[in-house]
Order: C-alpha cells, then structure tokens, then sequence
C-alpha cells in the first residue's frame, strides 16, 4: 500500500513539477524545479524497499543484511540530495531576484503588451520603421 501512494505522490509532484517549468514566470520555474526534485527524490528513496519493515542493521554474527531490509544507500543518497536540492534553490532564487532587479522589464507580460495589437483585418499590425530605431 505504501508503495503505491508513494507512486502516487512521485506522479503528482513531477506533474506539478512540469506545470510549473513550463510556466511564464521565473519564481514559478524555480519552484517547479524545486518540485521536480523532490519527485527524484522519492523515486530513488521508493528504489530502497520502502515497503520492508526490516530495519539495516546488521547483528554481531551477521555479515551480510537481510534480504528483506530496506536498502540504506538510496537513503543516504536522498539525504544528501535534499541538502544539495536546498542549496539550488536558494541559489536560483538569489540569482532571480539579481536578474529581476537588473530589468524593471522582467516580467514576459510586459513584453507581451509591448507588441502590436491586431489591425482591421485581424492581422497583427507592422511595426513602424520610427518605432524601432
């Protein structure tokens, strides 16, 4: 059961992960990336037998783990990847801001309502020579 509502939050946050990259606005990309690795994330703690109640501990006598244990190494590798995924954005979201700053004119709406509405017959109208130079 685990596995499956484990499946189930991997293909929401990677759904909602690819919503937000494809979106127009930079804080949303950023945490769509945010979201998409966290699905990662979970993709590789579900590789580890999430469903085992076996912990990985080995006894005195034992020298190799269980086979039902959950394996330690995804884990391990997640733990790392989270502190590594924090680091990211909060870089990304630094570097945005820096960006955004820069350019009052940052915002793809903007440029979007800087074009030329449609003419009469429905075209987008030209732009004028004067207008560009």
């Amino acid at each position: 059961m685990n596995a499956w509502l484990l499946a189930l939050a991997i293909g929401l946050c990677g759904g909602a992960a690819v919503w937000l990259i494809l979106a127009r606005d930079l804080l949303r990309v950023v945490v769509g990336l945010a979201l998409a690795g966290t699905a990662v994330n979970l993709f590789v703690l579900m590789a580890g037998r999430v469903d085992s109640g076996v912990p990985a501990i080995l006894a005195d006598a034992d020298t190799v783990l269980a086979a039902a244990a959950a394996n330690p190494l995804p884990q391990a590798l997640v733990l790392t990847a989270i502190v590594i995924g924090f680091a990211f954005v909060c870089f990304a979201l630094v570097l945005s801001m820096a960006l955004l700053a820069k350019r009052p004119e940052g915002d793809v709406d903007r440029l979007a309502d800087a074009e030329p509405g449609a003419g009469p017959d429905g075209k987008p109208r030209p732009f004028d020579a004067e207008r560009r130079a």
